[in-house]
């Protein structure tokens, strides 16, 4: 029994399911017990719901059930109890609910109309089927009517109404004529979903008198006919072609529903001369494919198995040559119930818990009723263990009284579904399906496995013991499945013996009996050896085994896995396997397998065949040439060859391959004239006119070809006229006004005779022409000029020589050049389906316009302007190319919330047409990009501030922003999770209330009326105090710009070893920002190779720390200089200074070296040791920056005297050598390294102890260090 517990609402449903799968019984599928078990009745057949039938047959409404005891039935119709034994004309069948009604001994259909409910009822619970409705079919005859001749005018359409009589089921419509052939239907003339015949123009040979309309009755096996129709067509000349008009639906919207899982019929019919043609499309998407057909010359849509993603406008376009009409029908898909979970039987325990889930959609969505045994669960009996939730019934410590037949109700407007589910709850003691007494069988050291198959309720306990008066089994030597099974792992000899399986619940208590015997393992003690045998000897395989005296083993020999040989050479015997007269097929491997009713064991041997002592080899090798080549028979157009083959060499000759030379026209070429048998050495050769023949002879065996023979004597034919034309003939223009004839010249040999040429002829196709000619040397190509553009001709070419012409060519078809198109496709239309897709739609422009072979249509579109920005561009225009004559394509790749225009132009081989006039259009919004940036600036105890950019690619109009933030503890585990909406014009935000000392998470992004964009995210923290910032930040950045550098300075305050970085860029440019690494941990840099008089922004920030980052500062750099393109080095103000420099070094110097004999202590180290980040390095040569400063004396202090006045102060005096005059007009003063003075100090501790300085040391103390 489960143990009950607390458990929140929200997650009552998902534990109650999980409850139910772990207490509910499972029942064995044992049909003994089975039959014993009590259950409720379960329907397990009914006739359907809506059920139509024939009024001349008995009628059988079935309901058949299962339960135990076996179920009683009783019936309800029109919803109060249908007593059967009243009516003489109805019956139950016997052990079935099933009722006949028998109507062919003077029953009337019609008196049992109605809906009947079948119960099936036993002691457990009752079970109810669906209602079903009984309908007899109706095939009523047609109401007389006079019917007038139909006068038609020929063109007009015309409508034939059918009106059949309304019969149950709806009849199925056709027409035909009085001598039962159906009518024939077209594009023109075609049968409506209503059953009328529409006549999209009626012509002279609609006249006719018999129309017939016929409806079919399948139910009752009928066929109706209404009386004939007559039409007589008038002509009037001439015929006045007329644009579409729709003949059904009339109007130009309409609507429809249509049930899930049906089939959605749409129709349209038009009017028009010419016939027009109809097209089907879905407004803002497509028609779904492998579901949709087209029926009834494409007036009729069918998609099959609908849903509600089919719901949506649906068009029909009816078009001829004059014009186009159009139809939208609104669909709406609803949806009758349909189930997600239907409630499934339950079994259970008294005392246990359960639930029956009940669950269904629709459109709308249905409404859930439940009943108790056919009863409204609110008027049942009560049962104090049932809670009803909804969709959900809760049992809770059930009873045997709790039994009993659920049904769940889920019905909307459009119809409902019924499931019957039983709650059974057994009290059942304990039973052993396995058979008594039996035995198992097992070979020692394997595994055994004792069966004790049980049933109960409550689920018994099972217990087994060994022997007949054993303890109960315990311990590792044995493992317990949940089934009963027992399992020994490995079966000993003392396993052996009687085991008693024992179930026990609170209702009772059975044993079961069973053997187990341990048998001895089979063995095989001499296995067979790999065996090396001389072909025609006799080999022998042993495989002697040893097995449990009380089990009968099988041998089997097997070779290569497989069967042996039906062979009378192999010969099994008891104890071996002999094989007689071992030939080279016997080789392989031969296996011994030993098999018992409990185990099997094998073994295998080698058997390898060698030859016996060679003999030697036959050589075999190419055949030698044939010689002595004769011609005889010599006439025309034939000649006779022989010769005398070569030495076979072991191989006989297959065949013999002649070819031959033309020593007239291609001398030294030999090409293939035939072949013949290798039994044959003799040849008929056929020979060309005008080719002075010679011919060798290759012979042919299996081994290959042999040399070819030494050529015959030569033999010249004489001149003919050409027996054949030139091939590949074509006609193409490469001007609009010439035509190109080509053709591919005979060859040598083919010319059949000295002075080769062509004669060229055309004329223009379905022209009455005569046919032009000339004549031309042996060429390949002939240029007609003159002609029109791009219209067909009829050409041809013939070979003649000096002896005449060949036989009449053939004609081909070419045409002349082409020329550009005339016209630009007309009725461009764009439908935009999403904010990056489009579809453009256009009419194909005439044939006779393109004016050369259509090729497609190429669009043109572009983008005009963003209109979130309103700001235009560059235009950059895309070009898309149809192949064929297509009339619609798609635009891929466009820009959300954008203006676009495009034209369409057709193409043909020479190039493109005149562009249709620009179509503009507007794809709709879309989400944003994440916004462009999101920095965190000014923390304090418990507020930030954030700053943004807006997206640089909106999509739309950005209607708000989202601002979500959590914190994060220190073990990287996030906090709750707090979400802001900010209007779309703010650019900033000051969160308050924030905790001290605490890590937030940032997660930023902006929307447009269509969604949210993606999302940009950084992290920020809040400081301990106003003190002492808890969290490392850089501050008071300061730069001091000239010419084309800038020294950027700054302040750090956080934990050593920060590895820096400077970012700058333009000042209000969208560039990426540009990033320089700072050598070491220095708090300043020197920017190089800047722009003169240009504004920069920079920041400074720390490698590693996320959202670790300075604010922003903006500096100029100073004008281009003129006086920087003098050579400075020979200017003499600039000499002086450098003396007047290089004195003072030395005059320091001087005063330094007296200071040091002084004997004044001078404490490097300490010093060092007073600042977290010693920035004072010696100067790289290479780029003026400053290297790693390190003690060369193991960090000892000097011993010498002191470097620095008494006061620890560095006074400005102190370093003139600065870089003050180089500056050029910029204001402030800099050290040697580039950084201010004043401006530059290390990390502040604490105030220094006795005469420590608390300043940062200067260049000259650097220097004075390594004197």
């Amino acid at each position: 029994m489960m143990k009950k517990m607390s458990i929140p609402t929200s997650k009552a449903s998902l534990v109650l399911f999980l409850c139910q799968i772990i207490s509910a019984l499972d029942v064995p599928l044992d049909s003994k017990l089975l039959e014993e078990l009590s259950q409720p009745p379960t329907i397990t057949q009914q006739s359907p719901k809506d059920y139509i039938v024939d009024p001349r047959e008995n009628i059988v409404i079935q309901c058949e059930a299962k339960g135990k005891p076996p179920p009683s039935f009783s019936w309800t119709r029109n919803g109060t109890h249908f007593d059967i034994d009243k009516d003489a004309q109805v019956t139950m069948k016997p052990n079935s609910g099933t009722l006949v009604v028998n109507i062919m001994n003077g029953g009337k259909a019609e008196a049992y109309e109605g809906v009947y409910q079948c119960t099936a009822r036993n002691e457990r619970g009752a079970a109810i089927s669906n209602n079903i409705v009984i309908r007899p079919s109706r095939s009523p005859l047609w109401t007389k009517e006079k019917l007038e001749p139909n006068h038609v005018r020929e063109g007009d359409s015309l409508v034939l109404h059918c009106r059949p009589p309304v019969g149950l089921p709806p009849p199925i419509i056709f027409w035909m004529d009085n001598a039962f052939q159906r009518l024939p239907q077209s594009e023109r003339v075609s049968q409506g979903l209503n059953g009328d015949l529409y006549f999209s123009n009626v012509q002279p040979e609609d006249t006719r008198e018999d129309y017939i309309c016929y409806a079919r009755f399948n139910h009752t096996q009928t066929i109706q006919q209404k009386q004939p129709i007559s039409v007589k067509v008038f002509s009037t000349k001439p015929v006045t072609e007329r644009q579409p008009v729709l003949l059904t639906p009339t109007g130009s919207t309409s609507t429809k529903v249509e049930l899930r899982g049906n089939v959605l019929l749409l129709e349209c019919i038009a009017a028009g001369l010419p016939t027009p043609v109809i097209r089907w499309i879905k407004e803002g998407g497509e028609l779904p494919a492998n579901r949709t057909f087209f029926e009834n010359f494409k007036k009729t849509l069918k998609i099959i198995d609908v849903s509600e993603a089919d719901s949506g406008n649906y068009k029909c376009i009816a078009r001829n040559t004059l014009g186009s009409v159009h139809h939208v029908i609104s669909v709406t898909v609803k949806a009758a119930p349909y189930w997600i979970t239907a409630p499934r039987n339950l079994v259970l325990s008294p005392g246990e818990d359960g639930t029956l889930i009940c669950r269904a959609n629709g459109n709308p969505k249905p409404s859930i009723s439940w009943l108790a045994n056919g009863v409204p669960i609110a008027i049942a009996p009560e049962d104090p263990s049932r809670k009803v939730d909804g969709d959900t019934i809760i049992f809770s410590h059930v009873q045997e009284r709790s039994s009993a037949v659920y049904q769940c109700n889920a019905s909307n407007e459009y119809g409902y579904l019924l499931a019957n589910a039983f709650v059974n709850v057994l009290a059942e003691p304990p039973r052993i399906l396995t058979p008594a007494n039996k035995l198992y069988q097992v070979i020692a050291d394997s595994p055994a496995l004792l069966d004790c198959a049980y049933f109960g309720s409550p689920k018994p306990e099972i217990e087994w013991f060994k022997g007949v008066k054993g303890s109960i089994l315990r311990g590792n030597e044995y493992v317990f499945h949940d089934n009963g099974t027992l399992e020994i792992p490995v079966a000993q000899k003392n396993s052996a013996g009687t085991y008693t399986c024992v179930a026990r619940n609170e209702l009772g208590k059975i044993q079961n009996e069973m053997q187990l015997e341990i048998k001895d393992p089979t063995m095989i003690i001499k296995q067979p050896e790999y065996k090396v045998i001389q072909r025609y000897g006799q080999v022998s395989f042993e495989c002697i085994i040893k097995h449990d005296s009380t089990l009968l083993p099988t041998v089997t020999w097997l070779k290569n896995n497989d069967e042996l040989p039906d062979d009378e050479r192999f010969l099994v015997g008891k104890d071996n396997l002999t094989i007689m007269n071992v030939t080279d097929k016997d080789d392989g491997t031969y296996t011994c397998i030993v098999n018992t009713t409990l185990d099997s064991v094998s073994a295998s041997a080698v058997l390898t065949v060698v030859a016996a002592p060679p003999t030697p080899a036959i050589i075999y090798a190419r055949p030698n040439p044939p010689f002595d080549l004769e011609l005889t028979g010599q006439l025309e157009r034939s000649i006779d060859l022989s010769w005398i083959p070569g030495d076979e060499n072991n191989s006989p000759i297959t065949n013999f391959v002649i070819e031959y030379e033309d020593a007239l026209h291609e001398p030294g070429v030999w090409h293939y004239q035939t072949e013949v048998p290798g039994t044959q050495t003799t040849a008929q050769l056929k020979l060309s006119p005008y080719v002075n023949y010679s011919f060798r002879v290759i012979a042919v065996n299996k081994i290959g070809r042999s040399q070819p023979s030494e050529p015959s004597e030569q033999y010249l034919t004489k001149s003919a006229s050409p027996d054949e034309n030139p091939a590949n003939v074509q006609g193409i223009g490469s001007e609009p006004d010439n035509l190109v004839i080509t053709w591919e010249p005979l060859k040598g040999f083919q010319s059949n005779g000295p002075g080769l040429q062509y004669k060229v002829s055309w004329r223009q196709k379905d022209v009455d022409d005569e046919w032009t000619s000339v004549i031309v040397a042996n060429v390949s190509k002939y240029i007609v000029s003159g002609t029109p553009t791009f219209v067909p001709y009829e050409v041809k070419v013939q070979a003649l020589n000096d002896l005449g012409y060949a036989p009449e060519p053939s004609e081909v078809i070419g045409h002349s050049g082409e020329d550009l198109p005339m016209v630009a496709p007309g009725n461009v239309q764009v439908h935009v389906i999403n904010s990056t897709l489009a579809k453009v739609h256009w009419d194909p422009v005439p044939l006779k316009t393109v004016r050369g072979h259509l090729q497609g249509y190429k669009v043109y579109y572009w983008k005009v302007q963003s209109l979130s920005r309103r700001s235009r561009r560059h235009i950059e225009k895309k070009i898309l190319t149809f192949r064929g004559n297509k009339t619609f394509g798609m635009l891929p790749g466009l820009e959300p919330y954008s203006s676009y225009k495009l034209n369409v132009r057709v193409v043909n081989g020479k190039g493109e047409g005149p562009a249709s006039p620009d179509k503009v259009f507007n794809t709709p919004e879309g989400v944003p990009s994440s916004p462009s940036f999101l920095k965190i600036t000014n923390p304090t105890l418990d507020s930030l501030t954030l700053e943004w950019g807006s997206p640089t690619h909106p999509n739309g109009v950005l209607i708000s922003y989202t601002l979500k933030f959590q914190p994060i503890n220190n073990t990287h585990e996030l906090g709750p999770l707090v979400e802001i909406k900010i209007p779309a014009n703010e650019s900033s935000l000051i969160l308050k209330n924030l905790n001290y000392s605490t890590r937030y998470k940032f997660y930023f992004n902006a929307q447009t009326s269509v969604g949210s964009g993606s999302q940009i995210t950084e992290e920020a923290v809040t400081i301990m105090d106003e003190v002492q910032p808890l969290y490392p930040r850089i501050r008071n950045v300061t730069t001091a710009a000239a010419e084309t550098y800038a020294n950027i300075s700054w302040e750090y305050e956080g934990p050593d070893h920060a590895n820096f970085y400077v970012e700058y860029g333009v000042a209000g440019s969208k560039e990426d920002w540009k990033k320089e690494i700072v050598n070491g941990s220095r708090s300043f840099f020197v920017l190089k190779g800047l722009t003169p008089g240009t504004a920069y922004k920079v920041r400074v920030g720390a490698e590693g720390l996320s959202g670790f980052r300075s604010s922003e500062d903006v500096f100029e750099t100073g004008p281009a200089m003129a006086s920087r393109q003098v050579d400075i080095a020979t200017q003499g103000w600039f000499i002086g200074l450098m003396c007047a420099v290089a004195l003072l070094i030395l005059i320091l110097l001087i005063v330094c070296f007296i200071r040091r004999n002084k004997g004044g202590k001078y404490p490097v180290k300490e010093k060092e040791d007073a600042h977290a980040d010693p920035e004072i390095q010696p100067m790289k040569e290479d780029d003026g920056t400053f290297g790693e400063y390190s003690d060369a004396e193991d960090h000892k202090p000097l011993k010498k005297g002191s470097r620095t006045p008494s006061d620890r102060t560095v006074k400005k005096e102190d370093s003139d050598d600065s870089l003050v005059d180089y500056g050029e007009g910029v204001n402030g003063q800099f050290n040697e390294d580039g950084s201010f003075i004043g401006q530059y100090s290390g990390k502040k501790e604490k105030e220094p102890e006795g005469n420590e300085s608390s300043e940062a040391p200067s260049p000259v103390n650097a220097m004075n260090s390594f004197v």
